[in-house]
């Protein structure tokens, strides 16, 4: 039973702080963060360290053994199971013990700390031609520690198994302090008193029990201490959940790289069809076999645009099957077997695929699932719990076709995919969890899966762990004992139930600790809608479930998510984070105030670049959050000055470009920097910044001058173009130029007499109210183009991103709302649209033939139009273009603010100012948003221009 310990959390704080070097944190803020990993569950810990080293580690260890206090190791918390939270110390590996120590390409093995990224290591074992063999789908933020512990595998588990079958040895200390090197061999179980004695008076059980087929993950994996096995104390430990032991960590086998990959997709009438025929498939020695169905298809063609999904096969569920050279084949040979094998299907609806971008498309549609399962083709949230259960293969038809059944039955819906080529069916489901009237049915179900899986001699769990979701329902599974068996095993190494509590042995209830239906309604209130949730902002900030998509570094594939994390590498920084502690704002306990220091401290490097509502594949949109907090926060209340300074600019601007005279003697006087440094300081900015350049001649002057002088174009098609705010006061080159090019596309361009805001920089702050006051003017203006036909064409993509979403959800009643964002374009988009809304295949953009460009895709275009239109359209001019990834780092008032200076060259960093270093004097720097501009113009002394510039001309 477990020790039940009285110490409080600031008495175990303390006795850490003076034993390790790490970081020790027990606020409220950090203690949200880490209640839930990508589980359902919420268990809030004492506290959390984050060891540097392994003496950290054991002190850390050793202290909480002391207090009697459990302890809980995590990694990228990306457990879906629960395996990964507790109720007294959690050790955060992933912060500084996340190193690659050695590799040896001779031996093929490498030597890694637990907190190690498992893309990471892909990346030092590449150049050798080697990796490791199991690739779970959040690779790319996923430890090999959490993979360790939950026997992690991934699709190519086909061909080189689960993570137990490429450890070589542990690093471990167990529940009693006591440290081995777990390995293989004749004295493997002498490392554990008693263990050798359990084993030899156990054979039959676990030779019957264990090990029935590849993906039995669930409970101990004894049959690895058998003799026949190799008796291999390390394969048993993966997989254990952190209940047994410690990993400080490991040695790890790695593979040849695959070359000459081939990809075969099959096409089949329904999922169970496709599982059918997959034991005929194994017989080729396919790398991976992956299932998935056609709703899931539907979702990523509707989340990353019809473009991102190849053509697939005929059908409704389809199989991705990889072939790979075998040693002295050649590509041809692995062609020849990727034909065989598609002959072998059993379809006539087959497609061959060599490595390429194709194939990568298609994989990415698979990979995708992790998150994009998290909601149902309805919208519906879809939660794990029985995400990952597996049977053997060759039953896999039958399980799917009587699991639908169940489902069918029950009512429930999720998107089925899976590892089919080792039985492994992924799938989360939308059980009625958002109250607590939910949790009985919601367990019914989940008990009735687990006599489906046992029937058909299958694993609770194939790859993600028992834990808190399963760990109840083992016995379903296992005899009593075995059970028994399991609890023996756990004694032997934390007799006192220190390490993980309440998984796998001595079990908390499945339907215990449930994180969601403790979250109380919260309205909304005179702010945003969040029509798309309900109307309440308790689900909109639950559609976090925690994957982790935002801690893993996308700018490889084109993602700017999460810029502030990227720089710092704290949780508290990341998406996720910052849901977590708004999810405990909603419950009402840890955290309770909007205005709170937790709340505060976890929003303030937010930049509100809203990538994660287009990455994050649960469309977690936190720049939404953050206004809406801050909203709540000081409604009726004194702002910071920088509110009413930065977070109304163009009211300021307006004053001060008034009149020409008056904007030339502002900027002369803040050219002295003495003055300019305390202008900003006195208004809550960093005063290593420089102030904006007022506009000493208006676009809108600018434009009446040139309608006077009969400039304008006479072409019947008509656009109206919408200088924003930071267009009209401060930049107008961009929207000048914008004129000339759609004249010369053959518009007659209308821009209208009285210049509207968007309230950009009011929502930004939380100014909701001063926002919708903006957008209901800006309707006045913009709304009777829209409705008469007439595209309106933004300049500043900040501002047009506005009313193409936040517009709709401010001011949902209003029909003109959904209308105007309906009518309203990117200078790109409305330039690559077929006629008659676009210029047609008659009109060629001019000539772009030898210009190098570095362009920086403003995080607003990207998250909420989209970039690819841009792409297209320099692609067409002939442009040579090097394509950013990641914010510039200013992100509008963000970069300004004071505090945020050194977060916003970090992030600058990231890619912006190496970019622009290595770029050629000649090279041209594209960048539609005012920000992206500045902080350029700021940080390297680089002009940057607008699209309508390069393509005007303007270099």
């Amino acid at each position: 039973m477990t020790r039940v310990s009285t110490v409080t959390g600031t008495d175990v704080a303390a006795a850490l702080r003076a034993a390790v070097d790490g970081e020790v944190d027990d606020s409220d803020r950090r203690r949200a963060e880490f209640s839930t990993d990508a589980s359902n569950y919420r268990v809030v810990p004492k506290v959390v360290v984050a060891p540097r080293d392994t003496a950290d580690t054991l002190a850390a260890l050793e202290v909480a053994r002391g207090l009697g206090v459990p302890v809980t190791a995590r990694g990228a918390g990306t457990s879906v199971a629960g395996n990964a939270v507790g109720t007294g110390v959690v050790l955060d590996f992933s912060r500084h013990m996340n190193q690659v120590t050695e590799l040896d390409p001779a031996a093929r093995t490498a030597v890694v700390q637990p907190g190690v990224v498992m893309s990471d290591l892909q990346a030092v074992a590449r150049p050798h031609g080697l990796r490791f063999g199991p690739d779970p789908s959040t690779q790319n933020r996923a430890t090999l520690g959490g993979m360790i512990g939950n026997n992690a595998c991934g699709p190519h588990a086909v061909a080189y198994g689960r993570t137990a079958d490429n450890v070589v040895s542990l690093d471990v200390v167990d529940g009693t302090g006591r440290q081995l090197t777990a390995g293989a061999g004749k004295g493997a179980l002498d490392a554990v008193p008693g263990l050798g004695e359990l084993v030899r008076g156990d054979l039959a059980t676990i030779r019957t029990a264990m090990g029935r087929f590849g993906r039995q993950v669930s409970g101990y994996s004894l049959e690895h201490l058998l003799p026949e096995h190799g008796t291999d104390l390390a394969k048993m430990l993966v997989g254990s959940e952190g209940t047994l032991v410690t990993v400080l960590g490991a040695t790890v086998s790695l593979v040849p790289v695959p070359t000459a990959p081939v990809l075969v997709a099959l096409g089949y009438p329904d999922m169970p069809t496709a599982a059918d025929a997959v034991p005929a498939l194994l017989a080729h020695r396919p790398l991976a076999i992956e299932g998935i169905d056609a709703r899931l298809v539907d979702v990523v063609r509707r989340h990353r645009g019809p473009a991102a999904v190849p053509e697939l096969p005929a059908g409704a569920g389809w199989l991705l099957v990889e072939v790979g050279a075998e040693e002295g084949e050649s590509a041809e040979d692995v062609l020849a077997r990727a034909r065989a094998l598609a002959a072998d299907g059993g379809t006539a609806a087959a497609k061959v695929v060599p490595a390429g971008a194709q194939a990568a498309a298609l994989w990415q549609i698979r990979a995708d699932g992790a998150g994009l399962g998290g909601r149902t083709p309805a919208g519906a949230p879809a939660w794990p719990g029985w995400e990952d259960a597996a049977v053997p293969p060759e039953r896999l038809g039958a399980y799917l076709r009587d699991f639908s059944a169940l489902m069918a039955d029950r009512g429930i819906d999720g998107l089925l995919y899976g590892h089919f080529g080792d039985g492994c069916v992924h799938v989360r489901l939308d059980l009625p969890l958002e109250t607590p009237a939910g949790v009985g049915p919601s367990r019914e179900f989940l008990e009735a899966s687990a006599d489906l899986v046992a029937a058909y001699g299958g694993s609770l769990s194939g790859e993600h762990g028992d834990g808190r979701a399963r760990s109840e329902l083992l016995g379903r599974m296992y005899a009593p004992e075995v059970l028994d068996l399991f609890a023996r095993t756990k004694a032997l190494f934390d007799p006192d139930n220190h390490l993980n509590p309440g998984i796998l042995v001595d079990p908390r209830p499945l339907d215990a600790d449930l994180r969601r239906p403790h979250a109380l309604p919260t309205p909304a209130r005179r702010g945003f809608a969040f029509a798309e949730d309900g109307g309440d902002f308790a689900t909109a900030v639950h559609r976090c479930t925690g994957v982790g998509k935002c801690r893993a570094d996308s700018s490889a594939a084109g993602g700017f998510m999460c810029p502030s994390y990227q720089a710092t590498k704290d949780e508290k920084d990341v998406t996720r984070g910052r849901a977590r502690v708004l999810q405990e704002l909603t419950n009402g306990s840890l955290v309770t105030d909007w205005g709170s220091p937790a709340v505060r401290d976890s929003l303030d490097l937010c930049l509100s670049c809203k990538a994660c509502s287009s990455d994050c594949p649960t469309g977690t949109d936190m720049a939404r959050y953050k206004s809406e907090v801050l909203h709540r926060t000081y409604d009726g209340r004194v702002r910071p000055v920088n509110h009413y300074l930065l977070g109304q600019l163009p009211r300021w601007t307006g004053l001060a470009t008034a009149v020409p005279v008056l904007a030339r003697l502002a900027n002369a006087v803040l050219r002295l920097r003495p003055l300019a440094r305390l202008v900003l300081r006195a208004g809550g900015m960093d005063p290593r910044r420089q102030m904006v350049t007022f506009s000493e001649d208006r676009f809108s002057r600018w434009w009446r001058r040139r309608t006077k002088a009969g400039a304008a174009g006479t072409a019947r098609r008509l656009v109206v173009l919408w200088a924003d705010s930071f267009s009209e006061t401060l930049d107008g080159a961009g929207a000048r130029a914008a004129v000339s090019l759609l004249e010369q596309a053959g518009y007659t361009v209308v821009v209208p007499e009285e210049n509207a805001c968007c309230g950009l920089t009011w929502i930004s702050t939380g100014q909701l109210d001063g926002a919708k006051k903006r957008l209901s003017h800006l309707l006045g203006v913009l709304a009777p183009y829209a409705a008469n036909g007439i595209p309106v064409v933004g300049v500043e993509p900040s501002c047009l991103a506005v009313l193409r979403s936040d517009l709709v959800d401010l001011l949902p009643d209003d029909p003109r709302a959904q209308m105007l964002a309906d009518y309203t374009y990117t200078l790109a988009e409305l330039l690559t649209a077929p006629a008659p809304l676009g210029p047609g295949e008659d009109w060629a953009p001019p000539s772009l033939e030898g210009v190098e460009v570095v362009a920086q895709p403003h995080c607003h275009h990207h998250s909420v139009m989209g970039w690819d239109a841009d792409a297209a359209l320099l692609v067409r001019a002939g442009a040579s273009v090097t394509r950013l990834a990641g914010c510039c780092g200013l992100a509008g008032n963000f970069g300004m603010e004071a505090g945020h200076y050194d977060v916003s060259v970090a992030v600058a960093e990231n890619a912006l100012l190496p970019a622009l270093r290595e770029a050629g004097p000649q090279t041209v720097y594209l960048a539609d948003g005012f920000s992206c501009r500045t902080q350029a113009e700021q940080l390297a002394g680089r002009h940057g221009v607008h699209l309508a510039e390069l393509l005007g001309g303007n270099r």
